[in-house]
């Protein structure tokens, strides 16, 4: 190989188009610029161009280069199968699969802080808040005797009863705290939390910390859910982002993605946003 040379011009020339001549062919035959593969899949246009061009160094990785490769195919009407044996091939074979068992191991024995329990905190707070109502109604119905004996005295002779508006309605009782804002209060406000589930099929995930320590990096199964916190920052990237439900700071992300697309996300303490 040549120093100096671009990943097109190290092809060899006999074995037909390159996986990138492939997408683009594709792109163009579908009518479809760069821009807009890139706003249909979310991955940015100068990675767009550069996978076009043969050249998956920018991509961080086989993992990610194939989760690149299998939403552009997608996006341009290609069968992605094809194209990722090809790119395993060509790049030493598929990755192996994230091993389940050190993993959990390595969760196990890592000293780790406890995390609070915020269903718990969640249910306190809405039990506070209930408490609280009752009592402020039972008080208000309660007023001595005495109070209204004075009160009837003090009050001018042609006075008619007191007025709708000096006697507090039922109806105008507080209501108990809605569950959903019970929840977002829960959540520390000094904090990012994550929350991930998965419930209709499996998705790899990776997960890191605002200085980039890898809090998690594996396969969710069907079913399976987990909560990340930081200080600052979580990094996410999603395999499957279409099979992925995201809550942060105990609100729902409602971003609806589409099965398949890998998808990288990043959230901090004041997400989402307001309005």
């Amino acid at each position: 190989m040549s120093i100096g040379n671009s990943p097109a011009e190290e092809r060899p020339s006999d074995d037909g188009p390159s996986l990138g001549e492939t997408l683009r062919r594709a792109r163009t035959k579908a009518g479809l610029r760069v821009e807009d593969l890139s706003a249909s899949t979310r991955i940015r246009v100068p990675l767009v161009q550069a996978i076009e061009n043969d050249d998956f160094s920018r991509c961080g990785g086989a993992v990610y280069a194939r989760g690149h490769l299998r939403a552009l195919a997608r996006a341009v009407g290609l069968d992605p199968e094809p194209l990722l044996a090809r790119y395993d091939a060509e790049h030493g074979g598929a990755p192996l699969p994230t091993p389940g068992a050190p993993l959990f191991e390595a969760e196990r024995i890592r000293p780790d802080r406890r995390r609070p329990n915020w269903t718990a905190a969640m249910v306190a707070a809405i039990v506070a808040v209930v408490a609280f109502v009752g009592f402020t109604f039972v008080s208000g119905g309660d007023e001595p005797a005495g109070a209204k004996r004075h009160a009837a005295e003090g009050a001018p002779a042609g006075s008619s009863s007191p007025s709708p508006s000096a006697t507090a309605s039922p109806s105008e009782s507080p209501s108990p705290a809605n569950p959903a804002e019970s929840a977002v209060a829960a959540v520390p406000a000094d904090k990012v939390t994550v929350k991930l589930s998965v419930p209709e099929r499996r998705s790899w995930v990776s997960v890191k910390d605002h200085t980039g320590r890898s809090l998690f990096d594996g396969v969710l199964e069907q079913g399976q859910h987990k909560t990340f916190t930081d200080a600052e920052q979580v990094d996410l990237v999603l395999g499957d982002a279409g099979a992925v439900r995201v809550s942060v700071n105990g609100k729902p992300i409602t971003d609806k993605f589409r099965p398949g697309q890998v998808q990288r996300l990043s959230y901090t303490k004041g997400d989402p946003s307001e309005g």
